[in-house]
């Protein structure tokens, strides 16, 4: 497997994604099921758009199980003790300071299956995330977004958990 290929999570995140895949692989399955079933008795099944409709659903939980299954099977799990202090890595939480704002903003770097913005948890790689990955403390960061060049001065950097 390439080094591309590894998807990194933490513990918490895989036992969610776990339970999650559990959970499709049981209820899921079986919603499903009935679904088909329903639609089946309805007759005609060359004409039966519910039936046509339950098989879709049935295609897409499907992909949905194998999706996760896969990315599953590459998983290596990340720990903040593994990461160093003093520069911004992956479970990296970053106060930075907005220098054309003058407003201070924490981000917390995760991999992309963890990324959650309203939680201020950025992916590595997200502009800002590879913006900030291996900067220190009092650095000046330039990012280059979708509205213009962002300036942030790193304030403190700390584990995220």
């Amino acid at each position: 497997m390439k080094p591309s290929d590894v998807v990194y999570l933490t513990k918490s995140r895989l036992v969610e994604l776990e339970n999650e895949l559990r959970e499709l692989k049981t209820a899921g399955r079986k919603y499903i099921a009935e679904k088909i079933a329903e639609a089946r008795s309805h007759g005609d099944l060359s004409e039966n758009a519910e039936y046509d409709a339950a098989k879709e659903a049935q295609g897409h939980h499907e992909m949905k199980i194998g999706k996760l299954e896969m990315m599953l099977s590459r998983v290596k799990i990340i720990s903040p003790e593994d990461m160093p202090n003093d520069e911004v890595y992956i479970l990296s939480v970053v106060k930075v300071r907005d220098m054309n704002l003058k407003e201070e903003i924490t981000f917390s770097l995760v991999s992309p299956e963890e990324a959650d913005f309203e939680q201020d948890k950025i992916s590595v790689t997200s502009p800002i995330g590879k913006s900030l990955l291996g900067k220190k403390k009092n650095e000046i960061v330039e990012v280059e977004v979708p509205a213009g060049l962002i300036k942030y001065k790193i304030l403190e950097i700390s584990k995220l958990y």
